[in-house]
Order: structure tokens, then C-alpha cells, then sequence
């Protein structure tokens, strides 16, 4: 790859590289595919091995020595192609007290059976970092005058922002982040999204077995069809199986399970945990987690859509547009050390979209509507929350596509934002 330092868009996941190369003797940075691990890793690397590399990839089977001896850091690519190289990389760790020696990139978790080649954790020598696509605020769609640290802090203060017409946001949606797509046209922005897709059937499934291509594609079309909602497996099922009685049932419940972990093992799932801590009835709180998409543009590129079909199916641009929001809560989340949550209590109904708890134990309430119509409707959500919590929440906010402003209301405390104005 030819990498030009010129052409690379900053990412939030550049400071964490660059702690943990101060840190740990080796770094693996893990995430999808086309995401950008090695196109920011390049831009932390001294010298690079590509493993898909063919020839590359028979002489490290050969001897790991012909390709560990480069300047550090240095960055194999793709690394669990030959997955001997992590205890070789580990023992190198050992050999002396420098640190960040290797950056380790890969798109696919081990399976169970690779992961038995494998005999060290590397706990304390190896720091593991996920990465996702890229946020709005990194593809600079997000002006950031919105920022989670300065609500957090109480520094966050009211100003007027320009937002972007409801069509910007389906492009936004269709797009996607992926790097290389990020400045391709309106017109072809579903191409790299559904070539994803394809390539994950016709490849990336069979990566340790043959899968059927047809109930996957079926699979990621339920997935797809059950965004931002709380689905569980046996909806999946009568998504995808047909079965004539109970012994086909456990089959097929086996069969998900197992086409489910290598979508995850491709990480192209998020699970956002439930939320319980600090309500009143925890024996109401709802435990599943909703499951999500890496990004949006592949729920789009399995079920066929543009940014115009998306705007003549306003309930499936609801879904997705949280689904957007989400994505970049969960980066922003990821960089500031915290994590994402959601909340639903199953008596009462009351749902909070996204629970943000911070490092230090704080955490805030939001909730994300498309339009600012929708606005009075998650005010209340928010205020019923906020009376039902023991310890309350640092701060609560609403994220739609239109408001066009930033600003607290001085009555409820509750901070009204557009997605496109929002950084960590």
C-alpha cells in the first residue's frame, strides 16, 4: 500500500494507539474490515509485513524470523493468517523491557479450534484495541461544537449550528463509515457496502467450514429488517428455518448460533448491553441486549436500500438513524474510556435509547429522534427516567438530524443537539 500521510484522516483511535505503544511491548488492533486498522496502524509503523500476501505469508510459515526483524514498530498485517505469530510476537515482548515493538492487525477473531495454536494470552506484553468505522466527527460530517466531556463537566454552552437536510442524512446512513467511501459520490455510495456483504457470503463465512450462503444472506436480512430493536433468536428463526418439528428446531437454533459467532468473530455485531444499576424495580429492568449492525450501511446494503427509499419509509429511517447514532455514541464512548448502554423496564414500557456511563462512574440519558417533532415525546421519556433513578444521571440530552441549535433547557437541565454537531 502506497500510505500518504497527507491523504489520512486523524482518528480518535490514534491517541489510544499511541498510549499503548508507550505501554505494552506489542499492540493488536482488531475490528471489520475496510474500517482503517491499517491504515491508521501504518501511520504508527516504522515498517509493515502484509500476510495476505501469498509469498509472505509461505515464508513466515517457514521461519517467523524472515519477517519479524523489520524496524519497529513494526506492523504485521493481518496476522491471524499464520496465528503462530502471537506467541512468537509475545516471547519477543519478553526478550527485553522496550515497548511497542509490533502492531498486530487483524479482521477475524480465531475460531475455537486456531485458537487452540495459541498458548499465552499475552496479558501484560500484547494490549488489545477495537476499532470501528469512523464516526461523523472523524469523516468531519460532525462539526463537534457538541461535546460529551463539556456536558459532562458542565462547560457545554448553547450556540446556534447549521444541520443538514433529512436527504444529507440518509446519504450519511447509506455511506456510512467506511474510509474509502467517505468521499465517493452520491450516486455510488451503496457500492462498497453491498460488495461487503458479498464478500463476507462468498468468503468470509467459510472461513473455518462451509456455511449455507442462502440462510446467512437470509440471517443478515433479519438482522438487517430487526435494527435497533430488542429481537430475540427465536425471531431470527422464523426469519431464516423452516422446520417441520422439534429435533429441525434445535437444528436450526444450533445452526444460528453458530452463523451468529462468525459475525461476531468478523466483528460485524454490537451488542448493547441493558442497562440496571440505580432503578428503583430492578426486577422490571429488561437484561437482553440489543444487537446492531458494526455500521448502518450494511443493515442498508442487505435490505436493498438508497437515501430515497429510506425517505419514502420513514419508520425503517427512524431505526437506522439510531442505528447512526449509536454507531458514533459507541466510538466516542470506546475513546473516552466508558461504555453504552440501553434501558427498557418491561412493566411500564419506558425505554431510554442510549445509558452513556463514563469512566469515573458517572453516566448520562439519551435519547435519539429523527426529527425535533419527536422532541416533546423524549423530554418526558427522559424526565420519567430521571425520577425513578436512586443516583441520577450527570446529564440527559436529545439527538435528532434537525435541531439547529445546541442549548440546555434552564427548566428540566435537559441539552438539545443535531448527530452532525457531536464529538467525544
Amino acid at each position: 500500500m502506497a500510505f500518504q500521510k497527507e491523504e489520512y484522516y486523524p482518528r480518535l483511535v490514534d491517541k489510544t494507539i499511541e498510549d499503548y505503544l508507550e505501554v505494552f511491548g506489542a499492540i493488536s488492533v482488531e475490528g471489520p474490515k475496510w474500517c482503517g486498522k491499517t491504515w491508521s496502524s501504518s501511520n504508527h509503523a516504522k515498517s509493515i509485513v502484509y500476510l495476505d500476501d501469498e509469498k509472505t505469508r509461505d515464508r513466515a510459515e517457514l521461519d517467523l524470523e524472515l519477517i519479524l526483524n523489520e524496524e519497529m514498530p513494526e506492523l504485521i498485517d493481518e496476522w491471524h493468517l499464520v496465528p503462530k505469530i502471537w506467541d512468537r510476537v509475545r516471547r519477543k515482548c519478553d526478550e527485553n523491557s522496550q515497548n511497542g515493538k509490533y502492531i498486530l492487525t487483524c479482521s477475524t477473531e480465531l475460531n475455537d479450534e486456531k485458537k487452540k495454536d495459541i498458548y499465552h494470552s499475552g496479558a501484560g506484553r500484547l494490549g488489545k484495541i477495537l476499532m470501528y468505522p469512523m464516526s461523523l466527527y472523524e469523516s468531519k460530517d460532525s462539526t463537534g461544537e457538541a461535546s460529551l466531556q463539556d456536558m459532562l463537566n458542565g462547560k457545554q454552552k448553547n450556540r446556534n449550528v447549521k444541520v443538514p437536510g433529512l436527504k444529507e442524512i440518509a446519504h450519511l446512513i447509506v455511506r456510512g463509515g467506511w474510509p474509502k467511501n467517505i468521499n465517493v459520490s452520491s450516486d455510488k455510495i451503496g457500492i462498497i457496502p453491498k460488495s461487503y456483504i458479498e464478500s463476507i457470503l462468498d468468503k468470509d463465512i467459510h472461513d473455518d467450514k462451509q456455511r449455507n450462503k442462502d440462510k446467512m444472506r437470509m440471517l443478515l436480512k433479519s438482522l438487517a429488517r430487526n435494527e435497533s430493536t430488542i429481537v430475540n433468536n427465536q425471531t431470527l428463526i422464523k426469519d431464516i428455518f423452516e422446520y417441520a418439528d422439534s429435533n429441525e428446531l434445535l437444528n436450526s437454533r444450533v445452526t444460528l448460533e453458530d452463523y451468529l459467532d462468525v459475525l461476531n468473530r468478523l466483528y460485524l455485531l454490537n451488542y448493547q448491553d441493558a442497562y440496571s444499576s440505580n432503578y428503583r424495580s430492578k426486577s422490571r429492568v429488561g437484561k437482553s441486549a440489543k444487537r446492531h449492525f458494526v455500521d448502518p450501511s450494511l443493515a442498508c446494503a442487505c435490505l436493498n436500500l438508497n437515501a430515497d427509499k429510506l425517505l419514502k419509509d420513514l419508520k425503517t429511517f427512524r431505526f437506522l438513524f439510531e442505528s447512526l447514532v449509536i454507531r458514533d455514541l459507541n466510538i466516542y464512548m470506546e475513546y473516552l474510556g466508558g461504555h453504552l448502554y440501553h434501558f427498557r423496564d418491561n412493566v411500564s414500557g419506558l425505554e431510554v435509547d442510549a445509558i452513556l456511563e463514563f469512566e469515573n462512574g458517572d453516566y448520562a440519558a439519551v435519547e435519539i429522534k429523527l426529527g425535533q417533532n419527536q422532541k416533546d415525546e423524549a423530554t418526558a421519556s427522559l424526565l420519567k427516567f430521571y425520577d425513578e433513578m436512586n443516583e441520577k444521571p450527570k446529564f440527559m440530552c436529545v439527538i435528532t438530524s434537525d435541531f439547529e441549535m445546541v442549548a440546555k433547557d434552564p427548566k428540566t437541565g435537559i441539552y438539545y443537539l443535531p448527530i452532525t454537531s457531536l464529538k467525544p
